[in-house]
């Protein structure tokens, strides 16, 4: 088995830097704004319409938005994510590929949720479009044999997400700061999912998809009176209902600040988040100063965080922060970042450093302008676009904005001070009142947190109090690299049956967030020390990496490269089968503990930069984690190897899971032992 697949990791390593924003060139100076007024009018049921002509382009967009209060599902939590899924799939007038053709052959765009519905096309067709979003919004076609499958896909998408750092990371952080009974809380499960009926979905739209609070904005190549006397046909039938309206309890900050961790042993890199609640609106005085505070501290790219963390230490790809804003309720402060195990502590320390800096020292006129600059450099340029004009009308009807409260959106940004950041910082970002929600690797990080002494606390991936998760544990004696490894060639089959392998061909699958098809993974080797790598779309080889004994290689789309120093003699290590068998004999390779890997207890095994994990029952090898730079910045990597299977007298995984941040599951279709394998692989 190979040391590590250094193309998936070089792969995802380059897919993550181009993800990363850049610096934005300074705009000249601030434009004016004139963002035309819709015309309005509304129905006898409450629906409101609000109508923007632009005659540039022969194009529509409609958003129905019901602007209800967010409420708490508690034991059916579920039942709207469900109701949004089944809402559109067809009506009661239409099958759902029927419904679904029509809209392929408009070349429109229609989407429904649980709140609403929107739509877009060419204006010659507005009159259907609008009429088929009506007709599955309204009269939704509800039956027991799509409730099924909807129910079994939310079901599995949770199945996915278990050991997502991120998602666990975000629901912990929701459950500490509001609590499990709130809207802005609870979270999904089997268990609720499980108890969400048709009849509850049914339930859910008829007491909340009502027009008491809903809103048409339409935007585009149309007549207002055309548009009237189309809404007026379809919605008038809509009955008048108003939603009912819950009260929760405004959640609390913590009496003092604090550190909330979540050990997750598969995690890569910690995932930090600062947060406190605030409650602020859209219409509060501090609207604009808490945009630009926020901006200063973490919201832009040349932030005092992302600063610091990315550019000053390279500890991260990026940090950054965020300030929500809610007329039902409160929201949250957070800054985030995901950082690499060993320098956790040191990352929370300067991003409590940030924090006091942008409470009690003013920022400067230079970064203040800059910070301005940028923001509304990418206001001005999302201010032309459809679905802005639509959104920014909608919040002037339902956040209680002055009518031209866009108009005067830059001239107030450019009003805002450094007292006015300062000010805004102290009572927004709390620095006494802070929860410092860490989820990562226990292991490797809390001893390091432990320093800081700053108050921590344990919780589990659902946000429930737990025990300080254990540490390594001692190896008991007798145990060495060498009866180890000695263990490992025994569990996979013994000596003679790895000598007798020749060469391994692995086939499978895998799938990236950034490529929506399936991509083919292709793994060769030989007891010539030669080795393929290659991920490929259909008809496109997107990476691939050979070395012929002597000379290497990687291609990545369409770009060669020859291998050498340091990257050729890794690869030659990589071509060796089973390199695990040479830690027992090598210099410097150390046993250092036992440690939980995926609720496993495993032998960590040390060699530099690199370290493997051998299931202590089993024997056989569940993972390895190294550490590797790209561009400057340092990623850990690691992949866990699962589904083992007897292949010729061996067993080989079938399953390997890589993870440097962002997790990728390879599924092996086939592997083969001394066949599949010729001379071309490696050319």
């Amino acid at each position: 088995m190979k040391k590590s697949i250094i193309i998936v990791s070089s792969l995802f390593l380059t897919f993550i830097m181009q993800a990363q924003d850049r610096p934005q060139p300074k705009p000249g100076p601030s434009p004016s704004i004139n963002i035309k007024k819709p015309e309005t009018f509304s129905l006898p049921n409450g629906l409101k319409v609000l109508v923007v002509e632009n005659h540039k382009l022969p194009r529509v967009s409609f958003s129905l938005s019901i602007d209800n209060a967010p409420y708490a599902e508690g034991t059916k939590k579920g039942t709207e994510e469900l109701t949004s899924s089944l809402i559109g799939n067809g009506s009661m007038k239409t099958s759902k590929d029927a419904f679904n053709e029509e809209i392929d052959f408009l070349g429109a765009n229609i989407n429904f949720f649980s709140t609403g519905a929107s739509a877009s096309g060419l204006s010659k067709y507005s009159g259907r479009i609008l009429e088929l979003m009506a007709e599955g919004a309204l009269t939704p076609n509800f039956t027991q044999e799509e409730f099924d499958k909807e129910k079994d896909k939310l079901i599995e998408g949770l199945k996915t997400q278990e050991k997502n750092v991120s998602v666990v990371a975000g629901r912990v952080e929701n459950v500490l700061a509001y609590g499990k009974n709130h809207p802005a809380g609870e979270y999904l499960s089997e268990e609720t999912i499980n108890n969400v009926s048709l009849a509850d979905v049914k339930d859910n739209y008829r007491a909340n998809f009502v027009p008491e609070h809903a809103y048409l904005v339409v935007v585009g190549d149309v007549k207002t009176k055309d548009v009237k006397k189309m809404v007026e046909k379809l919605f008038s039938s809509w009955l008048k209902a108003t939603a009912p309206r819950l009260e929760y309890s405004n959640p609390s900050n913590v009496q003092y600040t604090q550190i909330n961790f979540v050990d997750m042993p598969n995690a890569v890199q910690s995932e930090i988040s600062l947060i406190n609640t605030v409650n602020i609106k859209m219409s509060d005085p501090d609207f604009f100063p808490v945009i630009l505070a926020n901006q200063v501290f973490g919201g832009d790219f040349n932030s005092y965080m992302n600063m610091n963390l990315r550019e000053k230490h390279g500890w991260t790809y990026g940090a950054r922060s965020s300030v929500g804003f809610d007329k039902f309720m409160y929201s949250k402060f957070k800054a985030n970042a995901q950082v690499r195990n060993a320098v956790t502590d040191s990352s929370v320390v300067e991003s409590l450093k940030e924090l006091k800096r942008i409470r009690t020292e003013k920022v400067t006129d230079e970064m203040l302008n800059s910070v301005k600059a940028g923001y509304i450099g990418r206001f001005v340029m999302q201010v032309e676009k459809p679905a802005t004009v639509a959104r920014y009308a909608l919040n002037i009807e339902t956040e209680g904005l002055p009518a031209d409260f866009y108009e005067n959106y830059i001239k107030n940004i450019n009003a805002v001070t450094a007292d006015d950041v300062m000010r805004v910082a102290n009572k927004y970002f709390l620095a006494d009142n802070l929860r410092i929600v860490i989820t990562g690797k226990g292991s490797e990080v809390i001893e390091g947190l432990e320093k800081l002494k700053i108050p921590m606390f344990y919780f589990d991936k659902f946000g429930n109090p737990t025990e300080k998760p254990a540490m390594k544990k001692a190896v008991p004696a007798g145990v060495t690299v060498k009866s180890i490894i000695g263990g490992y060639v025994t569990a996979i089959g013994g000596e003679k049956a790895v000598k007798a392998v020749k060469s391994i061909s692995y086939v499978g699958s895998t799938t990236i967030p950034q490529i929506p098809s399936p991509l083919a993974y292709t793994q060769k080797s030989d007891s010539k020390g030669r080795m393929m790598v290659e991920l490929a779309m259909p008809g496109m080889s997107l990476m691939k990496q050979a070395y012929n004994g002597t000379t290497g290689y990687m291609t990545q789309q369409g770009q060669k490269k020859v291998l050498e120093g340091d990257d050729l003699t890794k690869m030659k290590e990589n071509a060796v089968l089973f390199n695990e068998t040479l830690l027992a004999t090598k210099a410097g390779v150390t046993v250092t503990g036992i440690e939980q890997i995926n609720g496993n207890d495993a032998y960590a095994v040390v060699d530099g930069d690199t370290t493997y994990y051998f299931d202590v029952k089993s024997g056989l090898k569940i993972s390895e984690s190294s550490t590797e730079e790209k561009g400057g910045q340092k990623m850990t990597r690691v992949t866990n190897y699962n589904d083992y299977r007897d292949v010729k007298g061996v067993k080989l995984p079938f399953n390997m899971v890589l993870n440097v941040g962002i997790e990728l599951d390879i599924k092996m279709s086939e592997v083969k032992i001394n066949e599949g394998v010729t001379d071309a692989d490696f050319q």
